[in-house]
């Protein structure tokens, strides 16, 4: 262990928490004790507060006895003349960064602090925060703040299948604008999600690609979280509520929590420029997690010890990295980091003249940057993915059957229908409307590429960046000729694209598309869970909630959404030994609960034992359990004798007297709560729904946003229930967000379900 760094991490450490009780003293007595502290938007309190100390935090007067616990953290500065070991010492004063960090943060929100700007950091005093910067950067935009747990259950399948296979933490300014861009590329072309804190001398690669007009937010996986290191607690508290939402762990459970990270959550910290004090003691805390530091100047380096999987700080001075230029040195500063986290990279090359990858996936094209759109509100357009015989297909083939957009004026729309045709020798036409969901995800990989929906109701804007780089109709059918033989190999053996922009043959397969579309819509309605003898097992989230499992029958899909009985089907073709496995039912015990042997005994045997009986169909008897990538959470409203549907869209408040980010704590980590649970939105419309508590007729409230975008959907159940009227007798929080609001309401429309039997 150097002690180098040890004298400067836990002298940084020192000054922290000296600036910490300094800044909480001045709060306590401006504010009051009892003044609220809280993370918005977030469900677990101040994270890493709470998983290392298990205190649960709303109000000043809770934070004294957190900073005296990073008090008993600290150590005295090394002596220069007596050589230890250093590395516990040093450690143990990272922590006490990390939750003296956590403090000042809290306290700037209490002081209205936070977010900041990216013109200027904060000005709350002390030898770490600088003064608001007139010159830095463009002057405009917010920063982001903590993560909110929405966004980091959206995030949750991407992580935990892989696509998404880990976060870099970047501190300070890279040598320039163009290696700041090149940096975020090579990570976003791995994948690899990107929180940015900190500056060097005044200078952020905030403010380096705000100047480059590269976009920053959820949708591009690049998240600013603050111009100072102290701002680097936010990514930390992002691994700790990992830990928390999809490891189904507790507060107060450090040495796990620590453990969870270091073998599952695959981060590492990018110190670009010169590292002081408090950059050394950050670092310090970042190794407990498990997370090693790459620094692009000369500082001595620690060889591996055990708390990281490989080297714990390695040194790689930006200007000795081999390289023709800057660019290529930035890339090879990428791959080093990549290897010593030991980062899992799945790369598809894919032939298009803009950058690729899932971080591009979401990404906004606003109409001022659109160069054209297909679908929306003035145009039309459809993809249709169907099977062929193999001689029918040449492989690789792409053709544009009508128009390009060359000569159309700069912002305007057109029609076009995306035809693909693939073959395969395990191939089946049940695979057909899993891989056509795959287009959204394809395109969406595109840099510049915004793509929204699916089958006839598709809408997608290529943006001028995007054209003027070369992109254009051809490229569509080149993105999907790749993916599907990369991701799809094992079933397909031949895909080749038609882009159809002729009018004419737009609408000759427009209504081909239509009829397919209608066809499998009866099919898969047809298909219940009493017509199979197998259920499908998913275990995508088990690398991060090692206890839950998903059962997926063809009248209850993946809780994520993501997955349905086809969907694991198609996974078990192409990958029989992944995640998605055929489990047969056995012996019925309960039919009207969906409690079966053979489900029982893989969900004790892939749950390590912690559950040990699940119902299918019922919320109060042995639900299924969730990991924290659910679309909805389910939860009994005993004195309305039903249950509320909350969307993780939604972040009002609820008649249970908890918000989504509240209530996922109680839903997820492979936890099993009667009356709790998560599930997909798709579910609400089964009959199978919680149809051992008496049904959809149960559901008293639901987010309005589930009325908004399932109105077709939520209209055919309600004609199935027979009450045309049912869907608008629920309640939604813009009728009320009280239990006494929602009796008043379910009593004025004769709700049903306060006439039916009790649920418990």
């Amino acid at each position: 262990m150097s002690r180098y760094i040890a004298t400067r991490a836990i002298r940084g450490a020192n000054l922290i928490t000296q600036e910490a009780e300094a800044l909480l003293n001045k709060a306590l007595k401006e504010k009051g004790p009892e003044t609220p502290v809280a993370f918005p938007n977030t469900a677990y309190d101040l994270p890493t507060i709470l998983g290392m100390t298990g205190r649960e935090i709303t109000k000043l007067g809770e934070l004294p006895p957190v900073l005296e616990h990073a008090k008993d953290l600290l150590h005295p500065v090394p002596s220069a003349h007596c050589w230890t070991p250093y590395l516990g010492e040093t450690l143990d004063c990272g922590m006490a960064t990390l939750l003296s960090a956590e403090i000042i943060e809290a306290v700037r929100f209490v002081y209205g602090e936070e977010p900041g700007s990216i013109s200027g950091f904060h000005a709350a005093g002390g030898s770490f925060t600088s003064p608001d910067m007139a010159e830095g950067g463009n002057g405009m935009g917010r920063l982001n703040g903590p993560i909110d747990d929405i966004q980091l259950r959206a995030w949750g399948i991407q992580l935990v299948d892989g696509r998404m296979p880990g976060f870099a933490a970047i501190v300070g300014a890279a040598k320039s604008n163009e290696v700041a861009v090149k940096i975020v590329r090579e990570l976003q072309k791995r994948n690899i999600l990107i929180f940015l804190c900190g500056n060097t001398n005044g200078r952020s690669m905030i403010h380096q690609l705000q100047e480059e007009g590269v976009e920053m937010g959820y949708d591009t996986y690049i998240v600013p979280f603050g111009l100072d290191t102290l701002s680097a607690i936010y990514p930390i508290g992002f691994a700790t509520r990992s830990a928390l939402t999809f490891g189904g762990m507790k507060g107060g459970q450090a040495k796990d929590i620590l453990l969870y990270n270091r073998q599952r959550v695959f981060a590492f910290v990018l110190a670009l420029g010169e590292v002081d004090d408090l950059k050394y003691a950050a670092a310090a805390g970042a190794i407990n997690y498990g997370f090693p530091v790459i620094a692009d100047t000369r500082i001595p380096q620690i060889l591996p010890t055990g708390v990281t999987t490989y080297e714990h700080v390695i040194s790689m001075p930006f200007n000795e990295i081999e390289g023709k230029d800057d660019l290529e040195r930035a890339e090879k500063l990428v791959q080093k980091c990549v290897e010593t986290r030991g980062v899992k990279i799945k790369l598809t090359e894919v032939p298009i003249p803009v950058p690729y990858g899932s971080a591009f996936e979401g990404e906004v094209v606003r109409k001022g940057d659109m160069r054209v759109e297909f679908g929306g509100k003035y145009s039309r357009a459809f993809e249709y993915l169907r099977m062929v015989d193999m001689d029918q297909v040449e492989d690789g083939k792409v053709e544009v059957i009508g128009p390009g957009f060359d000569e159309l004026p700069e912002g305007k729309a057109m029609d076009m229908g995306i035809l693909v045709e693939v073959a395969g020798r395990k191939m089946q036409s049940d695979f057909e409307p899993v891989l056509e969901r795959q287009i959204h995800y394809f395109c969406n990989g595109a840099s510049g590429i915004q793509h929204i929906g699916q089958r006839d109701i598709t809408w997608i804007r290529i943006s001028k960046a995007a054209a003027a780089k070369g992109f254009n109709l051809r490229h569509f059918g080149d993105i999907l000729h790749a993916r599907f033989m990369a991701d799809f190999g094992a079933i397909v053996d031949k895909v080749q694209v038609k882009i159809i922009t002729d009018p004419a043959l737009f609408h000759e397969w427009l209504g081909k598309a239509r009829s397919a579309y209608d066809y499998r819509n009866r099919r898969l309605a047809d298909m219940t869970d009493e017509v199979v003898d197998d259920f499908y097992t998913c275990t995508l989230c088990q690398s991060f909630a090692p206890t839950h499992l998903c059962l997926v029958s063809p009248q209850r899909l993946g809780l994520c959404g993501a997955y349905n009985y086809l969907d694991c089907a198609a996974s078990y073709s192409i990958n029989p030994t992944g995640p998605n496995q055929p489990v047969r039912k056995g012996r019925m015990i309960d039919q009207v609960k969906g409690i079966y042997t053979g489900l029982n005994e893989i969900a004790v045997q892939k749950s390590q034992g912690a559950v040990q009986e699940v119902s299918m169909y019922s919320i109060m008897n042995s639900p299924m359990t969730a990991c924290g990538c659910f679309e909805c959470i389910v939860m009994l409203i005993p004195e309305a004798n039903g249950v509320m549907v909350v969307s993780r869209e939604d972040t009002s408040m609820t008649p249970a007297g908890m918000t989504f980010s509240t209530l996922a704590g109680m839903a997820g980590g492979g936890l099993q709560t009667p009356g709790v649970m998560g599930i997909g939105k798709y579910y609400l419309t089964s009959p199978k729904f919680i149809s051992a508590d008496g049904g959809f007729k149960r559901i008293v409230w639901m987010s309005s946003i589930l009325k908004q975008t399932m109105a077709a959907e939520m209209a055919e159940v309600a004609a199935r229930e027979g009450d045309p009227d049912l869907i608008g007798k629920i309640a939604d929080e813009t009728i009320c967000t009280d239990v006494d609001g929602l009796l008043a309401h379910l009593e004025g429309t004769g709700y049903p379900a306060l006439m039916m039997e009790p649920m418990f």
